[in-house]
């Protein structure tokens, strides 16, 4: 299908005027919304306004501007039926070829805005109606949401002067995706008043085709407008599911530490945590936590990689290195490793893009908010008849931003600056703290004087008493047990302290 005449509505006038000259080289006459025909007229561009057009007026404050059915039969006309360009030719229309809309940018504006009344005029209505149109009519329209599929499109003409339906096809695919994500927006703003969604709606664009789903018999895709804005692939072969999740997990733990940190992950789970204004020895801590299970697992640090660190992750095998940044000189280390992934985060886009997780179940969708908080507002409470010392403080701190990411039930050993040994993905309490001493044990960790986090209340008193016989002296908890009174009376028992957060941070 040969493109004779473009309508152009733009809210993003990125490139826009670029573009538009390049369709009028190629011979396409342009119209445009009156807000775009003015731009591309001062641009030096021959353009009709809408409003010359239908012969009507933008009007109630510009909410009904192109909401007309002369632009609207221009574009919904189907070309094979001779009835339809026959009433078209009586009301003196001529067809429309190509649709490109950019919306009014609801998400971003309503942000700004505490008033639901100007939320309101934020919801552009006129556009989504425009796109609609086109993608309903793709055998015959070519139908654009974004800048950034204006290049390829200006190619196709450039090389064969039409457009192939199939690529008709997938533009119109891509619109109504871009429709739906821009109601499922809307929706959500106007969601009940304390905060829970009327309903839950998540269309996301495709990102990525992934190598395989958990396992190689299983296909995989990455889907997410955001993911792009968060991450960036340097480096390595393409990711898989697994790499993904592992990726997700790993800014997750990472996200905790304001100090220089190197966090070492397997299976989406914590195997050694250490931090150092050295990123190197922040390195070397998080491995003596566990040296076996790092072996294919995932590194992420808070700082930008070293030299002397990249030497260190270059020679072991890894599936995953992420980091704020690659300085050429350690990026250049690291490539010396063909499949290694190197992946490029941003700390900021993440915070803003993580505003809630959801998981998969039969037939639905579980959805809760972020557990991004650490610990309450007023802090923990010492219930013990001693208080931790400054350095069982800082230690207590530290396993607590750890075992908040490990699989319950977790408990992780840790000192002020390092993880000591971390048991997690247990039945019981008790099997968390025997797995954790036992790795310990045949690491050749000393656990003495060491603190212990609990991501949820001992049951019992069991698993308390092995830990401290372990030697343990400080011992961070969320408490809500019916039996806290007989476990803070053991800690008591052995002159250990306990403090009590009032926040669980159990990962089912």
């Amino acid at each position: 299908m040969p493109i004779r005449r473009a309508f152009l509505s733009a809210w993003d006038k990125t490139g826009v005027v670029e573009f538009a000259h390049e369709l009028q080289s190629l011979g396409i006459e342009l119209l445009a919304s009156d807000g775009t025909a003015q731009v591309l007229r001062t641009a030096g561009l021959s353009v009709q306004a809408v409003s010359e057009l239908t012969g009507f007026p933008p009007i109630l404050d510009g909410r009904v501007k192109t909401l007309h059915p002369i632009l609207h039969a221009a574009i919904l006309a189907r070309r094979d039926l001779p009835h339809h360009i026959e009433q078209l030719r009586r009301l003196g229309v001529e067809p429309i070829d190509l649709v490109v809309v950019t919306f009014y940018p609801f998400e971003e504006m309503a942000r700004g805005t505490t008033s639901s009344t100007e939320v309101l005029e934020f919801i552009d209505i006129g556009g989504p109606a425009l796109v609609r149109a086109a993608a309903k009519n793709y055998p015959w329209v070519t139908v654009l949401v974004s800048p950034a599929q204006y290049g390829e499109l200006v190619a196709l003409l450039r090389e064969r002067g039409d457009i192939p339906e199939s690529v008709r096809r997938r533009y119109a695919a891509e619109a109504f995706v871009h429709t739906a994500v821009y109601d499922a927006s809307i929706a959500k703003a106007l969601g009940a008043e304390d905060g829970t969604p009327v309903l839950w709606l998540q269309s996301s664009p495709l990102v990525q085709v992934l190598r395989y789903g958990e396992n190689p018999h299983q296909r995989g895709w990455l889907f997410g407008s955001g993911y792009r804005r968060c991450f960036r692939q340097l480096h390595g072969k393409e990711l898989s599911y697994n790499n993904v999740l592992d990726a997700d997990a790993a800014v997750r733990v990472i996200l905790e530490f304001e100090e220089p940190t190197v966090a070492i992950l397997k299976h989406t789970m914590p195997c050694g945590v250490g931090s150092d204004a050295d990123l190197t020895i922040a390195w070397e801590k998080a491995l003596a936590t566990d040296p076996v299970s790092p072996f294919g697992g995932i590194v992420v640090t808070n700082r930008p990689v070293t030299v002397e660190l990249a030497e260190r992750l270059a020679g072991m095998f890894l599936e995953l290195v992420l980091a704020p940044a690659f300085p050429e000189e350690a990026l250049v280390v690291l490539q010396r490793r063909k499949n290694l992934r190197l992946l490029l985060y941003d700390p900021r886009a993440l915070r803003q893009w993580w505003s809630e997780d959801f998981r998969s179940v039969i037939g639905g969708v579980l959805v809760q908010t972020p557990d991004v908080a650490l610990l309450p507002s007023e802090g923990w409470e010492v219930v013990t008849q001693r208080e931790p010392t400054s350095e069982e403080a800082a230690a207590l701190g530290f396993a607590w931003k750890v075992v908040k990411h490990v699989k319950s039930n977790a408990v992780v050993f840790a000192s002020a600056d390092r993880t000591l040994a971390i048991g997690g993905g247990q039945t019981s309490r008790l099997d968390a703290v025997r797995v954790a001493v036992r790795k310990a044990q045949e690491i050749g960790i000393p656990l003495a004087g060491s603190v212990v986090g609990s991501d949820a209340f001992f049951p019992f008193p069991d698993a308390l008493e092995e830990a401290l016989a372990a030697g343990a002296t400080a011992v961070i908890q969320p408490g809500g047990s019916v039996r806290d009174a007989e476990v803070i009376a053991v800690a008591d028992a052995h002159g250990a302290t306990m403090v009590l957060t009032h926040m669980r941070h159990f990962r089912h």
